[in-house]
């Protein structure tokens, strides 16, 4: 399968530089280097000086997969507790904090042998009182304050059913200092404020709990894979285990599982390589090798008939078709499930694309993959529009199917899918988090040994014969599936992690340990910030009235061209159903099928979007078609006709949208924040109604697409063509008038004034309550952005911050909470206070009380602010605003009132700021002032009258929030 002239093409070799040797694969496009240290840990290095950043990744071979059948969760816990510390960083006193942690070791495993309500209560009550003298020596989040001082972003981590990675993303002048503390970080890491931590968790377990679309995927895994880990250990754990961890066996995973032939270091950015590799292994040496079990998957027997799952729970009803197919160790297999996933469902020219998407059969459909080790899933997904039964979701799925293996589909799909696999391909080598991401997966599946036909993947694909598809899916795809339906209803089976009771722990912000000073000290070479001059890094020209935008792509032959109107929803709300009602029409010439298949066909793409106040048209591609796709656009837009069955279709399945908004919590929070922020009229449920809905005409919205480029609209443009050329080309395609029609006039939406606290509610049936604060200040104030910047740094943003530190390390009252002061988009707008926290409900009025505390009284933590300082700093040093970026950031800041770039004068002010004015400006705009409390929880579990102790309940009906 994999050609001859593939084979040689891409080839394993040795290279040999600084004193390290590596090994490479022929003309891989991202260059990876593969070395391999004395004690086994591998190390992939992939230069890219795009910007002067590095996206870091450490793995680990080992996931849930891995963990003890009666310790399920375990490793995820471990991912947790690698952010904690060691004996040399995160302790104020190691001698002092180790004997506490040694008897809180103990106690966690008197605890998993106890049983009776009394008797564990008794247990945990020590472990909470131990606990809290522990902290007292503890410093928490010095890894995150470390990170955030070299300058790190995205401080991350996440476990998988094979794998545990560690996330960074850093500037390429702190290559030293995050190598000294990640050398630091596994050596011996600490499992202290564990208990706090553990309760973090539990809340993680909980929104799982509320989550439907995570309830169906754990039923597909259970029924897909009876004996497989893949389907019978889920990576968070179960209810019985989490609230039985035992530090002791954690321990023995960790040191099971994290040695250096079983871990990956990869780095992909702007770095010296020999430098790098050499600074690896000195700092990882001390790492020794040993025996790793990999867990050893059981053969599952095949599936005979349909196994058929029910899901039930609030959200939006739909379904899951799922086959186990070859893992990914099977390359030629690997290859034909890329193909024949692109062959069903690419977004333009795949079965389900243009036989139910395109013809909204159903409200939408689509295809995935979870390309495993021993098992890959394919699975195809719908959703119910109006008055379809779930039913006739799946029979229109497998019909989809059945065409697939009697080949009925057109040979030359094969190379269309190949030529945009390899304009994805040239998309993402731009990315560090692609080409780092690419490697880690490589490593995690095969060590990284199969690389060359990673690489080869789009030539491979390009040497598929529609015979083989065909074969391939009549081999693995028949009556064996797994078919989940997620109906609405009441959940009988869900449980919740109880809340055991903690007491709030020291966190010592202002204490540093001697090697955080020490990582601070360590020299780094200054990179200077690189500042925009809108004058000169964009470029401009006029085609008729329009003004044209433009930034050369020297990079490589892609081209992005977009019409920027400015006017949305807000000038006409029947405009965003006429951008969606485009894709599903033809002309006179060509069907709406066959646009989508030439599009494909050049490998380019386009796109209208609609929002509140601008109106973008998006086409993109390789340059060498530019002509064939503008043409091919504008013909679209300009000699679009109207389809009486295309509009009543997406009227259809645009109303089935609606009723499923009204059943997902994201959807209704997101309408409860905009309430309070603007009122009962807003932007959110500035919708047509019911009536106007059924009142549009096709006419009506081919008029306006074809009235579309008379508006006024700027021409951005970025590609490698020279501004002169590219001017011309647009020229000759684009239709321009002479002079612009005028825009209808704007509704506008004022922020309301909170003048007093009020409790906005909203019931829905999920375990935990999720509860935003919202707070609209003064007008937008250009000279207050650098305190705001730091302010938020401090206060409310990320894991070093004040809110986290508190609510979630301290109080154990939270998973996720974060609190921001929002600036505006447009200089005539205000500034917004936001604040969230998502707690088990029985914990909601402790939440509440501790986020009220912050909001009153900002602590003061000298060494945290200059921290944050330092973060900003770092971040605007190495921060490259390219591409068409540049156009987008220009034109921001023309909607602000500004004409240069704003980061200058931020970065100016930093070192003049201090505790004083950050204190000063909380003081002014968020301390003691009236908020509206938008609180989304289940009327079960939450008292109407502990929410009147914050202010005048009102319960907001989905009609008003929506607007329909």
């Amino acid at each position: 399968m994999h050609v001859a002239h593939a084979q040689d093409k891409y080839q394993w070799k040795e290279g040999s530089s600084g004193g390290y040797t590596y090994r490479y694969v022929t003309d891989d496009p991202m260059q990876a280097r593969f070395y391999t240290l004395k004690n086994g840990l591998t190390v992939v290095l992939s230069v890219n000086k795009k910007e002067p950043r590095i996206q870091t990744l450490i793995g680990v071979r080992a996931g849930s997969n891995s963990d003890p059948a009666d310790h399920t969760g375990l490793a995820h816990y471990l991912e947790h507790l690698l952010f904690k510390g060691t004996n040399k960083f995160g302790s104020l006193d190691w001698e002092k904090e180790k004997a506490y942690l040694s008897e809180i070791e103990g106690l966690y495993d008197t605890y998993n042998h106890t049983s009776g309500p009394d008797a564990r209560k008794a247990v945990y009550h020590r472990i909470d009182s131990v606990s809290g003298l522990a902290a007292k020596y503890a410093i928490a989040n010095e890894y995150d304050k470390m990170m955030t001082g070299m300058g790190a972003q995205g401080t991350n981590a996440h476990t998988w059913v094979e794998e545990t990675i560690y996330e960074e993303d850093i500037p390429s002048n702190a290559v030293d200092k995050y190598l000294a503390v990640q050398a630091e970080r596994f050596r011996e890491p600490v499992f202290r404020l564990f208990h706090t931590e553990l309760e973090a968790v539990y809340e993680e377990k909980n929104r799982g709990l509320d989550n439907d679309g995570r309830k169906m995927y754990e039923t597909m895994l259970a029924a897909l894979f009876p004996t497989h880990n893949y389907g019978q250990q889920s990576t968070i754990g179960t209810i019985e285990h989490l609230k039985n961890p035992n530090l002791k066996v954690i321990r023995d995973f960790y040191d099971a599982y994290y040695v250096p032939n079983n871990m990956a270091i990869v780095m992909a950015g702007d770095f010296d390589p020999d430098y790098v590799i050499k600074k690896i292994d000195e700092d990882f040496a001390y790492m020794q090798p040993k025996q790793v079990q990999e867990y050893k998957a059981p053969q599952e027997k095949p599936i005979e008939a349909p196994i058929v799952k029910e899901v039930f729970g609030p959200d939006a009803e739909n379904v899951f078709l799922a086959f186990r197919m070859p893992g990914a160790l099977d390359a030629r297999s690997a290859v034909l499930l890329n193909v024949m996933g692109q062959i069903l469902n690419n977004g333009k020219a795949g079965l389900l694309d243009l036989n139910i998407n395109k013809q909204q059969k159903v409200l939408n459909a689509g295809v995935g993959q979870l390309p495993w080790k021993d098992y890959t899933v394919f699975y195809l997904s719908g959703k119910a529009k109006q008055g379809q039964t779930l039913e006739e979701v799946k029979d229109l799925l497998l019909g989809q199917l059945e065409i697939l293996k009697k080949g009925e589909f057109d040979e030359t799909l094969v190379k269309a899918i190949v030529n945009n696999a390899k304009l994805s391909e040239l998309q993402g080598l731009e990315s560090n988090n692609n080409r780092a991401n690419a490697i880690m997966d490589a490593f995690i599946k095969h060590r990284g040994q199969q690389w060359e036909h990673d690489v080869e993947m789009v030539d491979a694909m390009g040497q598929v014969t529609k015979q083989q598809i065909v074969d391939f899916a009549n081999k693995y795809i028949g009556d064996n599936y797994v078919l989940v339906y997620k109906r609405k209803g009441e959940d009988k089976n869900i449980q919740k992690v109880e809340k055991p009771a903690i007491t709030p722990v020291a966190v010592n912000r202002e204490a540093q340990s001697p090697f955080l000073q020490r990582i601070a000290a360590m020299p780094a070479t200054p990179v200077k910030p690189q500042w925009l001059d809108y004058d000169k890094d964009i470029q401009k020209s006029k085609i008729g009235p329009a003004e044209m935008l433009y930034v050369q792509n020297k990079n490589n032959e892609l081209f992005r061209l977009y019409y920027r109107f400015d006017m949305g929803a807000w000038n006409n709300k029947k405009l965003p159903m006429a951008a969606q009602y485009l894709q599903f029409l033809g002309t006179d010439k060509y069907t709406t099928e066959e646009i989508s298949k030439e599009f494909y066909n050049i490998a380019c793409n386009f796109n209208v979007a609609s929002g509140t106040d601008v109106t973008t048209i998006t086409i993109s591609g390789l340059q060498e078609n530019f002509d064939k796709a503008v043409t091919l656009f504008e013909h679209l837009l300009t000699h679009c006709q109207p389809n009486e069955e295309a509009l009543a279709a997406l009227k259809g399945r645009l109303q089935k949208a609606r009723t499923d908004n009204k059943l997902s919590k994201v959807a209704i929070m997101r309408g409860l924040v905009q309430y309070a922020m603007y009122g009962p009229r807003n932007p959110y449920n500035n919708q047509l109604s019911q009536q106007e809905l059924e009142g549009l005409t096709s006419k009506e919205l081919v008029d306006m697409l074809h009235q579309l480029p008379s508006y006024k609209h700027t021409v951005i443009y970025y590609g490698p063509q020279t501004l002169a050329a590219a001017a011309d080309a647009v020229k000759q395609l684009h239709t321009i008038p002479a002079a612009f029609t005028a825009a209808p006039k704007p509704v506008t939406f004022a922020k309301s004034s909170q003048a007093k606290n009020q409790v906005l509610f909203a019931d829905y049936d999920m375990v935990q309550a999720e509860v935003n604060w919202l707070r609209n200040t003064g007008g937008y104030n250009p000279s207050n952005t650098a305190v705001i910047d730091l302010f938020n740094n401090y206060f409310g943003g990320g894991m070093g911050s004040i809110v986290f530190q508190t609510i979630r390390e301290s109080k154990a009252l939270a998973y996720s909470t974060y609190a921001f002061y929002v600036t505006p988009d447009k200089k005539e707008d205000r500034y917004s206070v936001v604040a969230y926290v998502g707690s088990q409900a029985d914990k909601m009025n402790e939440a509440i009380g501790g986020m009220n505390e912050l909001l009153n009284d900002i602590p003061r933590s000298d060494k945290l602010l200059e921290t944050a300082k330092e973060s900003m700093k770092q971040n605007i040093e190495t921060e490259r605003i390219t591409q068409d970026g540049i156009i987008f950031s220009y034109l921001a800041a023309q909607k602000l009132g500004l004409s240069t770039d704003y980061r200058k004068q931020v970065y100016a002010a930093i070192d003049n700021l201090g505790f004083d004015q950050v204190k000063q400006f909380h003081d002014q705009n968020l301390a003691n002032k009236p908020y509206t409390y938008c609180v989304l929880g289940s009327e079960k579990r939450i008292s109407m009258d502990d929410l009147k102790k914050y202010g005048e309940v009102k319960k907001v009906s989905l009609e008003e929030l929506f607007g329909y």
